[in-house]
């Protein structure tokens, strides 16, 4: 098949006219033609008045070396590429050989846990957490009555953070062997609606992800892996051989079980606090790495649509507009949006007592009142928090302490107005936008819980983006405070195989060692590390 990539339409085009853009764009007959399908489908929206459909087509053609010989120079005119995912190794018997333990069951974990267990490795997979429908009981509890359960929430348990988030399966991240792909078929499997795999900017929602969590568990323990929840890792056992070096031999359960194992993907995402505490404590290389902290801030859906779709806002085709914005300060700092959630709602995202931390999600439909999305401060170790590889989580802490009480200490979140951020005042009633956020929101002055820094960027930022977007800058818009878990503040750094830098056959993966940000990249992550761990154990 050859792939036909940048075929323009418009937005309301015929069904047939895509065939018929086929056969001009290789100049064809029709019976030359056999049959296509849609590889990947966009929107240009640069130009409101003429809004165009972007495609990718793979073509099955009666002379393809005819055509490609003729289209030689033409970038977007390609052979498909061969997306198939192959296994790097097949398990050899396992009696009497040590299991690989993955711990976590976020999307790194999840997908580690499948390859291995695809590849006849039968898997133990731990998480501290509970199966993903008890979870989700846990975190409406927080939502709904101001009850923090510190060991399933947002945070933790069945599904990992990605469970409650808009679910965006796209990615930055290089993908020469097509990974990504991989991903996306398993989540097709999983229930997942088929148009991901078309989609340039293909989503789930979070009650979509919980079917598919479950049904990607089946999956694996039908393949003989197995699930433990409820199982906090508090201690790990290493060994220091002869030669000085160190290797993992098991790991200790807050239950007082001990479990021997020789291969342990650490894939425990980006808030697991206590066990980086841990980790470090037991001399497992780590070194603190940047973030991001700030607000999360909402709008009326339909401003954004209107602003990016013009006249078109609302098109079937369209959807639920998003955006993306940075702008660098005067002073140092880059302020920029962050997981943005059309049609979503801010959720209470702490996973400690105490504490004040928001998120962003969405439903599948994306269909709620308002768009939200991070504003944040990207910060630095040596700059702000040098003090070694953990301070980042005391300052994330400090910062969410502050939140807390600014919310009036019940969970609820600080919250104020655009327009009196800008004006260094509190706010004493909403406007015209209504916060999302649950158990509620207290209005007061957002300053008091954020950096100074970060406040004289954002202030710098917010007008900026008001010019970008019409209405973004409304003193009416509704920010929500604080958002800090944008990434994994610590690194816990690998070599090329994969494995810690100082303990052999430890794997740290995923978005809480400092290897992927999101879903799909976390996913990408894991599915390397299961092939690294697996090649490990054959050798």
């Amino acid at each position: 098949m050859l792939r036909i990539s940048e075929i323009k339409l418009p937005l309301d085009h015929p069904v047939e006219a895509l065939r018929e853009a086929v056969l001009a764009r290789l100049a064809i007959p029709s019976d030359a033609l056999i049959d296509f399908h849609i590889a990947r489908r966009a929107n240009d929206a640069r130009r409101k008045s003429a809004i165009l459909m972007v495609y990718s087509v793979d073509v099955t053609l009666a002379d393809e070396a005819e055509v490609q010989a003729r289209f030689a120079g033409d970038v977007h005119v390609r052979p498909t590429p061969d997306t198939a995912y192959r296994f790097v190794a097949t398990a050899p018997a396992m009696a009497g050989r040590l299991r690989p333990v993955v711990i976590g069951t976020g999307p790194c974990g999840l997908f580690a846990g499948l390859i291995l267990a695809q590849m006849g490795f039968r898997p133990i997979i731990l998480d501290r957490g509970k199966v993903v429908r008890e979870r989700t009981k846990d975190t409406w509890g927080l939502w709904r009555r101001s009850v923090l359960n510190p060991e399933s929430n947002v945070q933790f348990g069945e599904g990992g953070a990605g469970t409650f988030s808009d679910g965006k399966l796209y990615s930055q991240i290089k993908d020469p062997r097509f990974l990504g792909r991989k991903v996306l078929t398993e989540f097709v499997k999983a229930g997942a609606p088929p148009e991901i795999l078309t989609e340039a900017h293909p989503h789930i929602g979070t009650f979509r992800l919980v079917t598919m969590v479950e049904s990607i568990r089946e999956t694996i323990e039908g393949l003989g892996g197995e699930y433990r929840f409820g199982q906090r890792v508090d201690d790990i056992d290493v060994e220091t051989r002869a030669d000085g070096t160190r290797a993992i031999r098991g790991v200790h359960l807050h239950t007082g079980d001990y479990l021997e194992a020789d291969h342990v993907v650490l894939a425990i995402g980006h808030s697991a606090r206590d066990t980086f505490e841990m980790l470090h404590e037991r001399g497992v290389f780590i070194e603190p790495k940047p973030f991001s902290i700030g607000v999360r801030i909402e709008h009326p859906q339909s401003w954004i649509d209107k602003a990016r779709f013009g006249s078109c806002a609302g098109h079937p085709d369209l959807g639920a507009a998003a955006y993306s914005l940075s702008h660098h300060c005067a002073n140092g700092r880059t302020v920029y949006s962050f997981c943005m959630c059309p049609g979503g709602r801010v959720v209470a995202a702490t996973s400690e007592e105490g504490r004040v931390a928001t998120n962003g999600m969405s439903q599948y439909s994306r269909q709620e009142f308002n768009a939200n999305s991070g504003i944040v401060v990207g910060i630095d170790p040596a700059r702000d928090y040098p003090d070694g590889p953990l301070a980042g989580i005391a300052l994330q802490r400090h910062f969410e302490s502050l939140a807390y009480v600014a919310g009036g200490s019940t969970y609820a979140a600080p919250g104020q107005k655009l327009g009196d951020f800008l004006a260094g005042r509190p706010s004493t009633e909403l406007g015209d936008v209504i916060p999302s956020y649950k158990p509620g929101v207290h209005l007061t002055d957002l300053a008091q819980c954020l950096p100074d820094f970060a406040v004289e960027a954002m202030r710098e930022a917010l007008p900026v983006f008001g010019r970008q977007i019409p209405n973004y800058a409304h003193p009416d818009a509704m920010m929500t405070g604080v958002e800090t878990r944008t990434s994994s503040p610590i690194r816990i750094t690998r070599g090329k195989d994969f494995q810690s830098l100082n303990t052999a056959r430890l794997y740290p993966a995923g978005e809480g060692a400092g290897y992927a940000g999101g879903i799909l990249s976390a996913a990408v992550d894991g599915i390397k590390v299961a092939e690294a761990l697996a090649l490990s154990m054959m050798a």
